[in-house]
């Protein structure tokens, strides 16, 4: 009688001599008749708000490519900013955020909202006219992800960290 970790072993072995090593990855492509996306941005330093909207861009370029080929209005997406990022919605710091700004209200334009906590914005002393025309004022950014997620859109939270290899160190 084999023990269960021997079989287990021998398992192991007869997978890694069946050719599992020569096997290729597949692609495969989720339906999505519904792209619905809320991306959740509280970061925790103004300058990685260019590195989230990459998971924007991320999220809406392959939606228009094959194999879905949807254009931006069939797409609902919404941001939610909360974080120290907000600093670029003033207009008054456009010359320190003219990049970012640009590819929010470009973003806009292909109808992605753009949502601001007001009571974020409260603390960091901005009001409504200090903002942008594209950006739309949430009371709350926690009841407005809510609102979002139970109107069936999926959360996304990007996470921006320090990247300390490159791709050639850890390959």
């Amino acid at each position: 009688m084999f023990t269960r970790q021997f079989r287990s072993l021998l398992t192991c072995l007869a997978l890694l001599a069946g050719g599992g090593a020569r096997a290729q990855a597949t692609f495969d492509t989720p339906p999505n008749p519904e792209p619905k996306a809320v991306f959740e941005f509280y970061l925790d330093d103004p300058a990685k708000l260019s590195s989230a909207l990459y998971w924007v861009r991320s999220y809406i370029n392959p939606m228009m490519e094959a194999p879905y080929n949807l254009a931006p209005e069939f797409m609902d997406t919404v941001i939610v900013i909360h974080g120290t990022e907000l600093v670029a919605l003033a207009k008054k710091n456009y010359p320190r955020y003219k990049t970012e700004v640009e590819r929010l209200r470009y973003y806009s334009q292909l109808g992605v909202k753009v949502r601001a906590c007001s009571l974020a914005m409260k603390d960091f002393g901005y009001s409504a006219e200090d903002l942008y025309d594209f950006v739309q004022l949430a009371p709350s950014a926690m009841t407005d992800l809510v609102y979002w997620q139970q109107q069936g859109y999926g959360l996304i939270k990007p996470e921006i960290t320090e990247k300390k290899f490159s791709v050639d160190e850890i390959r």
